[in-house]
């Protein structure tokens, strides 16, 4: 399973950034981007990272990691990161006047996270309020933060009952997803026009409840199974997406209208609505 990828902002530009051994890490890439101004951040980076090298700076790209985040297209692609100390010492080598308040940024996002580690509460309480400044209703933030909890809870039963590479996940998801939505988590996404974007940050009431719905009947499943391996997975989880799309089609027949629909939060915000 990929771990979630985050954008922090630095003076309205993106830096993407990403939890691994329980600390953020952030694209270099962006951050030479950020600071420099670059229309070829790549070509910066490989050029400073062997200037590094050169005058002995070998540690730095010693701790360097390649980690799978979005790109433009919307793939995951390994990507060069680094947690907050090796980029500081990454930023102190570039010449560039956005360089000390760069830095006092990076130390202020470090820091909430070894918050968070001793507070959890306060991850959720900052996820929350995100939420509701992008314009989210109470009612959807609630769902959306349950939501999340059962993932969590899912994907842990998963990595205890035999899941271990990231398309063992991906695999399972796209399951639940299928049996659930009748489509995968990617032809989701393009139903709605997203690309880099969370698919569930898109989704409404609905959309929310059924794949709850269809990930936590999954959990209770492999529970009450006892069950080992992939395979058993996958079949627990077309089950439980199973149970979800049932309930689905019987509310459609009702409703006369499909649940799965191209309406996402980024239009309803752009026609100046709130998500619901």
């Amino acid at each position: 399973m990929f771990p979630e990828t985050k954008i922090a902002v630095f003076k309205g530009r993106s830096v993407r950034k990403i939890l691994y051994q329980n600390e953020w890490w952030f694209s270099i890439i962006d951050a030479v981007q950020v600071l420099t101004d670059t229309q070829r951040p790549r070509k910066y980076w490989s050029d400073l990272k062997k200037k590094l090298i050169k005058e002995g700076y070998s540690e730095v790209s010693e701790k360097i990691g390649q980690l799978k985040m979005p790109a433009p297209d919307g793939k995951m692609r390994d990507t060069d990161c680094a947690n907050t100390e090796t980029l500081f010492r990454i930023v102190q080598t570039i010449p560039s006047p956005k360089a000390e308040p760069f830095k006092r940024w990076l130390a202020r996002v470090g820091y909430e996270r070894i918050q968070e580690i001793e507070n959890p509460e306060l991850a959720t309480k900052r996820t929350r309020m995100l939420y509701k400044l992008k314009g989210y209703s109470d009612d959807w933030i609630e769902k959306r933060m349950r939501g999340i909890a059962i993932r969590e809870e899912l994907t842990d039963e998963w990595q205890k009952r035999g899941a271990q590479e990231d398309k063992d996940y991906e695999i399972l998801t796209a399951e639940i997803s299928k049996a659930t939505f009748g489509v995968t988590p990617s032809e989701y996404k393009e139903i709605k026009g997203l690309k880099r974007q969370n698919l569930r940050d898109h989704m409404d009431d609905f959309e929310l409840i059924f794949t709850m719905l269809g990930e936590r009947s999954t959990i209770e499943i492999h529970r009450n199974e006892d069950s080992r391996g992939v395979n058993k997975l996958k079949s627990d989880a077309n089950a439980g997406g199973r149970i979800a799309g049932n309930a689905r089609k019987a509310l459609e027949r009702r409703l006369k209208r499909p649940i799965v629909s191209g309406h996402n939060y980024l239009k309803e915000n752009e026609d100046g609505k709130k998500i619901r």
